[in-house]
């Protein structure tokens, strides 16, 4: 069935709202303005009705009632929640991508690695730590549980974007590293376990810049 033109701007919509959220432009209990957004893209209320659902199924907004939508907010326990759901869920794609991975796609990872030690602000620095968990995850070839994973990405993401946002210091990430050695070496569940810790350690609280080191959420 040919996509809907109103199902496509829905998306774009829901994209770019998303990228403003996670990077903390539209900061947490923002209310989102359907009039405003309708406005902005050329668009009736249908595809911005739909673009809210798909921002809240992800987690980024609540639908309150009388009060509209908002952009949710997250404390020390929704983070918690999201690591632990990551480690689990990132862990079971490694273990069915490690036998499709090969030394490209290893390499392939080695090099988002290195570009997020040369990057110079926070967003350069995610899309870099991103390919890098992408490049070994994909292989998997679990679509659904790679959305899954790429939701609870977008939700670390913004919480390390508010712990960053004061300063920045491309931090060397020494669990991808660890990772990638063990996978070289064909150590699945010495790589699973390192990429389980990797996941699943909270930093500071919000506000505070995290520390680098070999066990930073990301």
């Amino acid at each position: 069935m040919p996509q809907m033109p109103s199902e496509s701007l829905a998306a774009r919509i829901g994209r770019q709202l998303a990228s403003r959220i996670v990077s903390g432009e539209i900061p947490p209990g923002a209310r989102l303005r359907q009039d405003h957004i309708a406005t902005e893209f050329g668009s009736s209320h249908v595809p911005v009705r739909e673009a809210f659902r798909q921002l809240e199924a992800q987690g980024l907004v609540e639908s309150l009632p009388r009060r509209g939508v908002r952009v949710a907010a997250f404390g020390l326990e929704e983070v918690r929640e999201v690591a632990q759901m990551r480690g689990a869920l990132e862990v079971l794609a490694l273990r069915n991508a490690a036998p499709h991975l090969t030394p490209a796609i290893l390499d392939e990872a080695e090099a988002a690695t290195r570009a997020g030690d040369r990057a110079r602000d926070m967003q350069n620095w995610d899309a870099a730590n991103r390919r890098f968990h992408r490049s070994i995850l994909a292989p998997c070839g679990m679509p659904r549980l790679l959305r899954s994973i790429e939701d609870l990405h977008s939700a670390s993401t913004r919480f390390l974007m508010s712990g960053w946002r004061a300063e920045w210091d491309a931090p060397t990430d020494r669990d991808h590293r660890a990772i990638l050695v063990a996978l070289r070496a064909g150590n699945v569940e010495q790589a699973a376990a390192l990429l389980e810790r990797h996941v699943t350690w909270v930093g500071p609280a919000p506000g505070r810049r995290p520390a680098a080191g070999p066990a930073r959420q990301t």
